[in-house]
């Protein structure tokens, strides 16, 4: 049996389990790993490598880690000599030039963390949360010279629930993928799969966030912030201030009044009380006033602080303020 030759081109952790499953499968073979350079990491900026390279030379596998693999002339014909049949691009971090995807026989086979044309770009699972989506996917599509705009090859949906965070849908995503890679690669092979064209004209875009998107506006409403949350966590977490003192938001639901403790008057709550007002707290966490009703705030981390619940930070304060 011939096996399938591949390179694989990915960086964080989210690729490690396509590149673990993939290696383990008895026709593929993976003649190499590409990954990014190691960077300052942590409070002591050590240098840090990629999670895609440790789990390579736990594999035993040859990883490279170029500054632009477009300009390494070197590698470039060291990928030649390997005569692969696909590269394999997850989350890899850098653009490929054409001469690049000119290598590989069949072609390069790029998997998207969306339902492509939505969301192209580097963030699509959480603008996915933070758009309030019910439903997104991923896509493997044959990689082109526009970014994320190649011919689909395979699609899979993924459910969004109302508690799901970045990194859930990230787990989520991580799980799917190597199997869906899988079956793009013998679909092509045994040219039982056609890739279909995008139709550009509904495209959307995913950029990572702003530093200001990251600060919650308690104009807003609550199922916005809810779900600005879930797309921030766990890092870079949402934050706000309280005070003078900074504190990042983890985990938090929309509720409606009913929920609220018993014993608080909701008559004239959504009227006349500053939006970001803490307007109750049980054991549940606190309760703040938005735009359109109530946040509740179940763990947050001050700032200087180890991560808390709600409950445990509210005990500390004198009067009940207001977030901002």
């Amino acid at each position: 049996m011939n096996k399938l030759k591949l390179v694989f081109l990915g960086t964080p952790k989210i690729a490690c389990n396509a590149l673990e499953k993939l290696n383990k499968s008895d026709d593929i073979e993976i003649c190499a790993v590409i990954t990014q350079p190691d960077k300052p990491a942590g409070r002591g900026h050590k240098m840090a490598e990629p999670p895609i390279k440790t789990l390579a030379k736990e594999l035993g596998l040859e990883v490279f880690q170029p500054m632009s693999i477009r300009k390494d002339a070197e590698l470039l014909e060291k990928l030649r000599s390997y005569e692969a049949d696909f590269f394999i691009t997850i989350a890899f971090g850098q653009i490929l030039s054409q001469e690049v995807l000119d290598i590989p026989k069949i072609g390069t086979i790029n998997l998207h963390a969306s339902l492509l044309p939505e969301y192209r770009g580097a963030n699509p699972i959480a603008r996915a949360i933070a758009d309030g989506k019910k439903v997104t996917g991923v896509t493997t599509m044959l990689t082109s010279i526009g970014v994320d705009e190649g011919d689909i090859v395979l699609t899979e949906k993924i459910d969004i629930p109302d508690d799901m965070t970045t990194l859930d849908l990230a787990v989520k995503i991580a799980n799917i993928a190597p199997d869906i890679l899988y079956k793009s690669m013998k679909g092509l092979v045994d040219k039982t799969i056609t890739p279909i064209a995008q139709d550009h004209s509904k495209a959307t875009f995913a950029p990572k966030f702003t530093k200001e998107e990251t600060f919650l506006n308690f104009s807003k409403p609550a199922r916005d912030l809810h779900n600005m949350v879930r797309a921030l966590s766990p890092k870079p977490a949402a934050s706000c201030y309280y005070g003078d003192t900074l504190i990042k938001i983890i985990e938090t639901k929309a509720v409606d009044t009913y929920a609220l403790p018993t014993g608080c008057d909701c008559t004239n709550l959504l009227s006349g009380v500053e939006n970001g007002a803490i307007i109750a707290k049980d054991k549940n966490g606190v309760y703040v006033k938005t735009a359109d009703g109530i946040l509740l705030i179940k763990t947050l981390k001050p700032e200087g602080k180890k991560e808390m619940s709600a409950q445990a930070w509210v005990c500390g304060l004198k009067t009940l303020g207001c977030f901002r």
